[in-house]
C-alpha cells in the first residue's frame, strides 16, 4: 500500500510562506521623528499628543512613510 502524494500541499504552503516573508515592513519611529515630519498622519499626531503628557512612556509607532519604494 502506497501513501498518497502530498506534493500539492507542500507547494501551496511554500507560496503562502513566500508571500509572508517578502511583505514590506514599516519602521517604528519615536515622537521626535513625528514632530518634525513634513506630512503628519493621524496615527503620528495621536502618538505625539500621547507622548506630550507628563510621565508618558512610549515604544514608538509604525510610520507609513517608511515603506520601501516600489520599483
Amino acid at each position: 500500500m502506497s501513501k498518497p502524494s502530498s506534493k500539492g500541499s507542500r507547494a501551496s504552503k511554500k507560496k503562502e510562506l513566500s508571500s509572508v516573508i517578502h511583505r514590506p515592513q514599516m519602521k517604528i519611529v519615536t515622537s521626535d521623528v513625528c514632530a518634525v515630519c513634513k506630512t503628519p498622519c493621524a496615527r503620528g499626531l495621536a502618538y505625539l499628543a500621547k507622548m506630550s503628557e507628563p510621565g508618558a512612556v512610549g515604544r514608538g509607532v509604525p510610520c507609513v512613510l517608511t515603506l520601501p519604494k516600489a520599483n
